[in-house]
């Protein structure tokens, strides 16, 4: 069945590699199962298909060689039944009857290769490496793919766990995010002060969402200069001004699939404002320097911890873009308003950076905690995660102290701007109030003697969370 004779150059290359053949005539399956041994194979051999069903069932085959001509049964049938039930199991068909339309269905119906019958033993063993070369290639893709989910999985730990705590208002949120994250192609606004882990609220969003597998692209837009804008968000064609020495995909292009997150959007400059809203709303571009459209599939997350009723009004930021942002709204109160999330934070953190920094992990005094508890937090959850890192740093003792903390104590200035804030806030309120009970809680003739729009008197009314009662409306 077989002339010439030859050895594989590379032994390592076959090593573990099983192979069963599939033909009816024993000459010719003992045969190819000696020189499949011989060059290193483990080999399985079967004269029926009912025994060949039996062997791929309870081996893991990593290559068929199957015969065309079978007793009872086309080879090239059992091709597709082979093809149904172990899509990644390659399959090299062979026949002494062979014509070229046999060859072209084989083909086309998932063999990877095909040698006419009698074939020299260096016939099968290049078929056999070149499938080997192909399914190793396959082997390194999907041991990639796993450590890349792996990762995925390890970092959606880590953000779960870093977005953590006890208060109601945290735990709002969190259900908020897992909410949002079932609709993969709905905007996002999250809007809260700087540290308070609007991008982590973000990650959990798409990590959780359908489009987990795909690229989260996060964009700071108030880092990128006016110049540049347009070209990073839609990309640009070479040569289109100078400086572009290559064709580039913008942020829109990358983020394809995928989600693209907006960090201090409301930084964004007005003019670039209406390109941003027409992307959203048809999902094409076009690239600086072209013409033709490129469509994209990416969901917007923007976040912002400026007061975006206050940029519409000054007409810094655009009502449509803000409507289109607004589908869904994620609030994250700052951490001075969450106080009961402070120690579940505080015993996170001192254990992370414990184990980072090589050191036996602390106990936490009683005292610490009180007055942890009593500081302010501008920097919010960023600024603690920053204060343990240094107290773990410097600590000298096995009980982290109050003195391990450098809580600033605030100034008599400070603390009057703080309480000039907090009677702006009271007064607002209290006028929103007396605005909605003069015009007999009618939004739109409340809002008109505020001198703001029915919108911004909505936003605010969530902000306070003021609700009207059926029998107050009917009053």
């Amino acid at each position: 069945m077989f002339s010439n004779s030859g050895k594989s150059e590379n032994p390592q290359l076959n090593a573990q590699m099983k192979v069963l053949v599939i033909d009816d005539e024993t000459n010719f399956t003992d045969e190819i199962e000696e020189f499949l041994q011989n060059q290193g194979y483990i080999s399985y051999t079967a004269n029926n298909v009912q025994k060949g069903r039996t062997i791929l069932k309870n081996q893991d085959i990593d290559l068929l060689i199957l015969d065309v001509r079978l007793k009872g049964v086309s080879g090239l049938d059992i091709l597709k039944e082979v093809k149904e039930n172990y899509p990644k199991l390659e399959v090299i068909i062979v026949s002494a009857h062979g014509d070229m339309e046999t060859v072209i269905t084989a083909l086309r119906n998932g063999a990877i290769d095909y040698l006419k019958k009698p074939f020299r033993h260096t016939d099968i063993q290049i078929a056999i490496q070149r499938t080997r070369k192909f399914i190793d290639l396959h082997r390194v893709i999907k041991t990639m793919e796993e450590k890349n989910s792996l990762i995925s999985r390890t970092l959606q730990e880590k953000i779960k766990r870093e977005f953590i705590g006890e208060s109601h208002q945290i735990k709002d949120v969190l259900e908020m995010a897992l909410t949002a994250s079932k609709y993969k192609d709905t905007s996002v606004l999250i809007t809260g002060e700087s540290g308070t882990g609007k991008e982590n609220i973000a990650r959990i969003i798409h990590y959780e969402s359908d489009r987990k597998d795909n690229v989260f692209c996060a964009v700071n837009s108030s880092a990128i200069t006016d110049s540049l804008l347009e070209s990073e968000f839609f990309g640009h064609k070479k040569g289109s001004f100078t400086g572009a020495i290559n064709d580039k995909k913008g942020f829109f292009e990358v983020s394809d699939q995928g989600t693209l997150f907006l960090d201090e959007i409301a930084d964004m400059p007005i003019n670039l404002q209406a390109k941003i809203l027409r992307a959203i709303e048809e999902k094409t571009i076009t690239r600086v320097g072209e013409t033709d459209p490129v469509s994209t599939d990416f969901r917007i997350i923007a976040a912002t911890n400026h007061d975006i009723d206050q940029l519409i009004e000054e007409k810094k930021f655009r009502l449509d873009l803000l409507h289109r942002l607004n589908t869904i709204h994620i609030h994250i109160p700052p951490l001075r308003e969450r106080i009961d999330d402070i120690e579940p934070l505080l015993r996170y953190f001192v254990s992370e950076f414990a184990r980072k920094l090589n050191k036996p992990i602390p106990q936490i005094g009683k005292d610490t905690i009180a007055n942890l508890k009593n500081y302010p937090f501008p920097g919010n959850v960023r600024e603690l995660r920053n204060m343990i890192e240094r107290a773990i740093i410097l600590c000298k003792g096995d009980t982290l102290t109050a003195n391990d903390f450098q809580t600033k104590i605030q100034s008599e200035p400070e603390a009057q701007r703080e309480k000039v804030n907090f009677n702006l806030e009271e007064n607002e309120l209290n006028l929103i109030r007396l605005a909605l009970k003069e015009k007999f809680y009618n939004q739109n003739k409340s809002a008109e003697l505020l001198g703001i729009t029915r919108d911004s008197l909505i936003r605010r009314m969530k902000k306070f969370s003021i609700q009207v009662s059926k029998s107050e409306k009917s009053k």
